[in-house]
């Protein structure tokens, strides 16, 4: 039975056994028995890091230590509201960082604990805890965004003229590009924070399903 550490774009951990491109955590959500309680972070700092650091095999459930996250693509992980690691991913914290800077016109890239604490303002309901989202107009949003679409996750990738395409996510992959007519205004999962990083030029690593649409 696979464990329940699979994160959807909805910030919700399931137990699944589709595969994903990344990993990450939020600190030790699991007990001695490797289940998740009721508590879905630990630290504001929600990272995603590479499958495979330097070859080395890691439990996913320490006892006490972390609980390691697993993410579809980082179109996912931004959407459930996490940034890249500053470790192992080092490089693409640093374009994020930078890209975070230039948004918001800041001569230098803010530190981590910055941008975690902006980005947990934006991703949590204090009162329910549960994620945030807002509205926007499709064609505003930048490629890597994810939304709200009839009832399930898509993400938002431009077809070359300037209009947005929304391509239905699941764990088999990203389905065909779509675009409904008539669709306008759509709830959008990724926070504000990660929009402004995506319009400033970061891009996100995308499954193989997504690039070939």
């Amino acid at each position: 039975m696979p464990l329940q550490n699979r994160v959807l774009p909805t910030q919700e951990i399931v137990a699944e056994p589709g595969r994903g491109l990344l990993m990450g955590n939020r600190g030790t959500l699991h007990g001695a028995d490797r289940q998740l309680g009721t508590t879905r972070w630990r630290s504001k700092a929600w990272i995603c890091c590479v499958l495979d650091w330097k070859g080395v095999r890691r439990d996913p459930m320490p006892p006490g230590r972390w609980t390691a996250l697993f993410f579809f693509d980082e179109a996912v992980a931004l959407a459930a509201g996490h940034r890249p690691c500053a470790y192992c991913r080092r490089r693409d914290y640093l374009l994020y960082a930078g890209a975070w800077a230039s948004a918001r016109g800041l001569a230098e890239r803010p530190r981590a604990a910055a941008m975690d604490a902006q980005l947990h303002r934006e991703r949590v309901e204090p009162r329910t805890r549960r994620q945030r989202t807002t509205m926007a107009e499709l064609d505003d949003l930048p490629d890597g965004a994810m939304i709200r679409y009839d009832g399930r996750p898509a993400l938002v990738l431009g077809d070359g003229s300037g209009r947005k395409n929304v391509l239905a996510w699941s764990w088999e992959g990203y389905a065909d590009p779509e675009r409904p007519p008539g669709l306008r205004e759509v709830a959008v999962l990724t926070a504000p924070a990660n929009l402004l990083v995506l319009k400033a030029g970061f891009t996100p690593l995308l499954h193989p399903t997504a690039i070939g649409n």
